[in-house]
């Protein structure tokens, strides 16, 4: 494993907040369009977070091909710090999407050389950070009870929340974020309501078109969907958490973050992947990536586009 860079923590601007996105990073490649696009929950999530308005950063690993290099350069025009990101010898991790109707579906994806675990200096590091983004599609699911007895700690479940590694996290969480479109309104407040009773601060629920609810245990805040002209659901879903975590890592009220949480989500949704920043995917051929795809007609804008309300899923 190549050594981290020194660096890795921006320097504080102002009462801005510190949030740090540690994880999976992916090119999502899209055969359809001829695209890839940078992406992976901790790098949206910070970028979301810093678009909002917080100092931010992303940890993780990039491969030394032409992905890692697009999710790295990405990740810099967006002003993420990069300075702890590793680069490994061997492919970036991809996963490859299909659009059904302005919904994305995942078709394969592959791990590349994204797994990793935060070494000794780097969890001293994180006491730095106001809080700190991963998810379960990271490899650090069982380091979080570390990263937590060094700062705030936000965590995506997306959909598993019945994995037995699922419940012993939630004493550690600053914020507890679930994929809850597919649940009727009083399963996912039950879900919620037992995520704070067993110790998460704050609990998250996106239900899709049906918008988002927020609880601290005590107060209910339910956000509508923004319609909006859907291209693309990928990554709605991390921008409205990274909007709303840097409202919550700030101090500022839930009602204003979720507002602006839901218009981040609506605002994804009108182009290609999770926040922009296309490369040309190249063709495989016998003996590897051979010259690139000429994008199609639909990822210059020209496909049909359906007016639909959308909260999230990534």
């Amino acid at each position: 494993m190549p050594e981290p860079a020194p660096s890795g923590r921006p320097a504080r601007h102002g009462d801005r907040p510190r949030l740090l996105g540690i994880g999976d990073n992916v090119v999502d490649r899209y055969p359809d369009l001829g695209l890839m696009f940078p992406g992976g929950n901790a790098v949206n999530v910070a970028v979301h977070a810093r678009r909002a308005g917080a100092d931010a950063a992303y940890w993780g690993v990039t491969g030394n091909d032409p992905a890692g290099a697009l999710v790295r350069r990405a990740l810099a025009a967006e002003d993420v710090d990069t300075g702890r990101v590793r680069t490994a010898d061997g492919p970036n991790a991809w996963a490859e999407i299909g659009l059904v109707g302005g919904d994305r579906v995942f078709k394969g994806s592959d791990d590349g050389v994204s797994v990793f675990s935060l070494d000794e200096q780097e969890l001293e590091a994180l006491a730095g950070w106001d809080v700190v983004h991963t998810a379960y599609s990271g490899s650090l699911v069982a380091q979080v009870p570390r990263i937590a007895a060094r700062t705030r700690v936000s965590f995506d479940f997306s959909h598993h929340w019945h994995e037995p590694w699922a419940a012993p996290l939630l004493p550690h969480l600053f914020l507890a974020v679930f994929s809850a479109s597919q649940m009727d309104p009083d399963a996912a407040d039950r879900l919620l309501g037992e995520a704070v009773r067993q110790g998460a601060r704050w609990a998250l629920a996106t239900r899709g078109s049906a918008g988002a609810v927020l609880t601290d245990g005590g107060s209910w805040w339910r956000q509508p969907a923004v319609a909006t002209a859907a291209v693309d659901t990928l990554g709605a879903g991390d921008a409205f958490t990274g909007t709303l975590l840097a409202a919550l890592a700030a101090g500022g009220g839930p009602r204003q973050g979720l507002a602006r949480a839901a218009e981040a989500a609506a605002r994804a949704c009108t182009a290609h992947g999770g926040f922009g920043h296309a490369a040309p995917l190249p063709a495989e051929g016998p003996g590897g990536p051979a010259e690139a795809v000429e994008p199609s007609r639909a990822a210059a804008g020209e496909g049909p586009r359906s007016q639909r309300p959308h909260g999230k899923d990534r």
